[in-house]
């Protein structure tokens, strides 16, 4: 059985559900949302916003992925995912010539069915990459075209395979309107019997039929298998997983920042058996490889840990780890070498617009703010 279900009942306490030989759907890849053309008025865009926007008169300018957030004086209220945008025209705000109108074509994604009621006085800020992890891109007094209703994208069955259910999983299959809601993690074993991946899904029963793999055991048609399901890509790197952790260096070399990003997934679901920090000594980083973000953090883990373990996927969660917390703390040494393979490969990536730090360069400096002396050989 490469599969568990489990649920976890509201004192936070796992329950079993059943186990099964496979799932069919766990990999998909997203389909992009329908193009729309929206206003952001009254812009001070910094970042890639700021480059987007051609002081020579060109008509457009690529932005790749921009985060929207909703704020009113202290927090964000909603935000949305301008994916693959694009500068179809610009010009000076009509009410403040200070300020820019930027037209963008872009696909919306909404996470949540906001309400689009707005607070007193909002502010709209702007993340470049889709994410408030990514760098400002600036901000705007208004968002045309964004507060409209969508429809959702269609949702995306999952098969469980050779499933045997235990009584909880047997109850909803006799009242399975009764349980609706209910959600179960899908955890993702391999030939060891360790979790190497937690999908959550809820339990909305479409069908369940006598399994093609005979006995008493089930297949059960989910009729929406949830969100954030891996890309096909990730298909082969859960096999070389599915024989087990990692343990020799590099294996993530070969793949791309997609796949990279998808390795790195697999890496977090072990955090929890980091064990107690150890500080001091040196550690190697072989940067032969670092020719992306995510190859700076699989580099990173396996010269801290070893292969295969956690040690964050971007630059919040990596800023976490040196907190403590996750098997190694400063003060420590770190040797970098081949650091320029990454320091060329990511001049491009800038991360602090106002001193124009790149991604390497702030990686280099939120290490030594922690105490930890780097040696880029």
């Amino acid at each position: 059985m490469k599969y568990l279900l489990v649920h976890q009942d509201d004192e936070g306490q796992d329950e079993f559900w059943g186990r099964c030989a496979g799932v069919e759907g766990m990999f998909v890849d997203k389909v992009p949302p329908p193009r729309e053309v929206l206003t952001l008025r009254g812009c001070s865009p910094e970042g890639l916003l700021r480059d987007a926007l051609s002081p020579a008169g060109e008509s457009t300018g690529l932005l790749g992925d921009v985060c929207v957030e909703v704020w009113d004086e202290e927090q964000p209220l909603q935000w949305w995912n301008l994916v693959d945008g694009v500068v179809v025209a610009h010009q000076p705000n009509s009410h403040d010539p200070t300020l820019v109108d930027v037209v963008v074509g872009a696909g919306v994604e909404e996470e949540h069915a906001w309400s689009h009621t707005l607070p007193t006085t909002p502010r709209f800020k702007l993340f470049a990459g889709g994410s408030v992890a990514a760098a400002p891109a600036g901000d705007c007094l208004a968002v045309d075209g964004l507060f409209v209703t969508r429809r959702g994208t269609p949702s995306t069955p999952l098969r469980l395979v050779g499933c045997e259910p235990a009584e909880p999983l047997l109850a909803v299959l006799r009242r399975p309107r009764k349980f609706d809601h209910d959600w179960v993690q899908l955890c993702a074993l391999d030939r060891t019997g360790r979790v190497m991946y937690r999908h959550n899904v809820y339990v909305r029963i479409e069908t369940a039929r006598p399994s093609v793999l005979g006995g008493s055991l089930l297949d059960i048609k989910l009729t929406d298998g949830g969100d954030d399901r891996p890309p096909l890509l990730a298909r082969p790197i859960w096999e070389t997983w599915y024989r087990g952790a990692p343990t020799t260096r590099n294996q993530w070399a070969p793949l791309s920042t997609q796949g990279r990003s998808q390795w790195l997934d697999l890496t977090a679901t072990g955090m929890s058996e980091q064990g107690p920090d150890r500080s001091g000594g040196v550690h190697h980083l072989d940067g032969t490889y670092v020719t992306d973000i995510p190859g700076v953090h699989c580099a990173m883990a396996e010269a801290l840990l070893g292969p295969g373990r956690y040690y964050g996927r971007e630059w919040n969660a990596f800023k976490d780890c040196l907190h403590g917390g996750f098997g190694v703390a400063a003060p420590f040494t770190l040797i970098w070498h081949q650091a320029d393979i990454a320091r060329q490969a990511l001049a491009g990536d800038i991360w602090d617009t106002e001193k124009g730090l790149t991604y390497f360069e702030e990686i280099v400096q939120l290490l030594e703010r922690f105490g930890v002396t780097v040696i880029l050989q």
